[in-house]
């Protein structure tokens, strides 16, 4: 692999890193083998920490393929808890409410599950890196201000689960970019005249890109250590 011309290579982000972090250990580490002091590194869709699965990465001329990657249709697969909610949609903060779920039945869940097909208003968690004059959204919400978070579209193609586990629910999403699962959850739940959190996050899929193809990071420096570029 030639990384100083450019190269992209897939990532399979451990948990609680931020996309940050294996962005910053992959370049720290090619510019030590390299010998160079400068070198475009970066990466084509976030990951919350709490995520794990797989992240694009952009070394060189090809951080100019960012923005068409970025774009392009993710697949996640996780887990919701029903019953609980927390303010981040996740495990992020503690979990504030919890809710009866006697009167949720099979037929419910389906029903709820069908509604989430095809394009629909959205609304981004308040722990979310959306900006907001200037600032993080999250910025404001770990300071405990209230923040107006504006609606966007997005469109799911697919939304499967298994609900043998209830409360817990597997599923599986195929979504358009800057779709929160989170938010999923947290509608899920208010749907269920209940509550939800994302309790387990993994992205599977990224355009033409697949988990299946990916390498953890320490496979990465290995293979970076071990080149003649």
């Amino acid at each position: 692999m030639n990384f100083i011309v450019g190269e992209t290579i897939l990532v399979d982000k451990p948990y609680g890193w931020t996309s940050f972090d294996v962005v910053n250990k992959i370049r720290w580490n090619l510019k030590r083998k390299l010998g160079v002091k400068k070198l475009k590194v970066g990466h084509a869709g976030t990951l919350d920490p709490l995520a794990t699965g797989l992240l694009v990465i952009c070394i060189g001329k090809h951080t100019k393929l960012i923005e068409s990657f970025t774009g392009a249709e993710k697949t996640y697969t996780g887990t919701f808890l029903v019953g609980k909610t927390t303010p981040s949609f996740d495990l992020e903060t503690e979990y504030n409410q919890e809710f009866s779920t006697e009167h949720i039945t099979t037929e419910l869940l389906e029903f709820t599950r069908k509604s989430f097909i095809g394009e629909q208003l959205q609304t981004p968690p308040v722990f979310s890196a959306k900006q907001i004059d200037g600032k993080r959204a999250y910025d404001f919400a770990r300071a405990g201000k209230e923040v107006e978070m504006k609606q966007v579209k997005v469109q799911i193609d697919s939304f499967e689960m298994d609900t043998t586990r209830f409360p817990e629910i597997d599923f599986k999403i195929k979504c358009s970019k800057g779709t929160y699962i989170r938010s999923i959850a947290n509608d899920f739940g208010k749907k269920l005249n209940s509550g939800a959190t994302l309790i387990a996050l993994r992205r599977i899929d990224s355009g033409n890109f697949s988990i299946t193809d990916a390498k953890s990071v320490d496979q990465w420096i290995q293979f970076i250590n071990e080149t003649t570029d």
